[in-house]
């Protein structure tokens, strides 16, 4: 399938699913209603439903869901390995213990941004922690002490965090499982803005590194003898990737597969080349998590499934026919 026809299908798709999420929820609407609210016209009710409730939570699901294809791809590309993900430097972790953190000490009620700035700031700190490992034995930076270190930092986190629950109190520990479980709920204009901010930048930076990006999937030393900066691009990709990724993880929770499943489908319909794989990706991403999201909500309605929870359903088997192949293919 060709990358023109591949976009075009997958633009109409994510129009689609978008329109569906605006449609579907615990009070479904008739595109007429969502019309009307959009112009101004409509009842007070539908207008917050659509415009403070459903717009920004599709949004802000598809600037996530964009943001964890496109570092998917690009940690798959870095490392050579189709079973990288976003997560596997321990980003989530990090997210993890700083929101754990501020929920065991309350402080998440005293603001809206609270609990996202401090999963952001813990996602920074581990990438801060994996980069430093990952060039302590000199200027360049392995990728196999880069994996390695963060499988380190992660069991590092997850010891923490399961010292503060076991000295919480049951709300806490209720609490800190759903947001691991990664949630939407919380959408509103706000996030979204801040989500875009990080995540199309971002993108596009990557966008740019493509080429380099095809040269890095081949492996570092044909890259170099071709004319690549192997360690700066490196570095750049893998600290914009790790960036979006965190950002990601502050406003949505840990969200795993979107980033595996993804970028790998369409690498095998439309080939390795990451000119074409990036823009797909983030295409692709942002269609999968705002279908998920439907999912979640319209599955049991009224009560919400995390959506972290869907993804893994669909991830998970999906993991294991890749390991699978991996594993025949040697």
């Amino acid at each position: 399938m060709s990358k023109t026809k591949l976009g075009s299908l997958l633009v109409l798709a994510l129009i689609g699913i978008g329109l569906l999420g605006v449609l579907f929820g615990s009070v479904p609407l008739l595109i007429s209603e969502v019309w009307a609210a959009l112009t101004g016209n409509g009842q007070e009710a539908h207008r917050d439903i659509v415009v403070n409730l459903r717009l920004p939570r599709i949004l802000l699901a598809g600037f996530v869901g964009g943001g964890l294809g496109v570092a998917g791809a690009t940690f798959q590309a870095l490392l050579r390995n189709p079973l990288a993900e976003p997560y596997i430097l321990g980003v989530s972790g990090g997210a993890s213990f700083g929101a754990v953190l501020v929920l065991s000490m309350g402080l998440a009620a005293t603001s809206s941004w609270t609990l996202p700035l401090a999963a952001f700031a813990g996602a920074l700190l581990a990438i801060f922690l994996v980069f430093r490992v990952a060039i302590s034995s000199g200027g360049a930076m392995d990728v196999r002490v880069l994996l390695l270190s963060g499988v380190v930092i992660a069991a590092f986190f997850s010891a923490c965090i399961a010292f503060i629950l076991s000295i919480s109190p049951a709300r806490t520990v209720q609490s800190a499982i759903l947001w691991t479980m990664g949630s939407l709920a919380g959408a509103d204009w706000d996030r979204v803005v801040i989500a875009g901010a990080y995540t199309m930048p971002a993108t596009l930076m990557l966008i740019s590194l493509a080429r380099s990006l095809n040269l890095m999937a081949i492996g570092e030393e044909t890259a170099y003898y071709l004319g690549a900066n192997v360690e700066g691009v490196k570095r750049i990709s893998l600290v914009v990737a790790a960036l979006i990724t965190a950002a990601s993880v502050s406003v949505a929770g840990v969200i795993g597969f979107v980033g595996l499943v993804v970028p790998h489908t369409l690498r095998i319909l439309v080939g390795s080349d990451h000119r074409g794989l990036l823009p797909l990706s983030f295409l692709g991403g942002a269609t999968f998590l705002i279908g998920a999201d439907v999912i979640a909500r319209l599955v049991l309605s009224p009560i919400e499934i995390p959506i972290g929870v869907i993804t893994a359903f669909i991830g998970v088997p999906f993991f294991l026919v890749l390991l699978r192949q991996s594993v025949a293919s040697k």
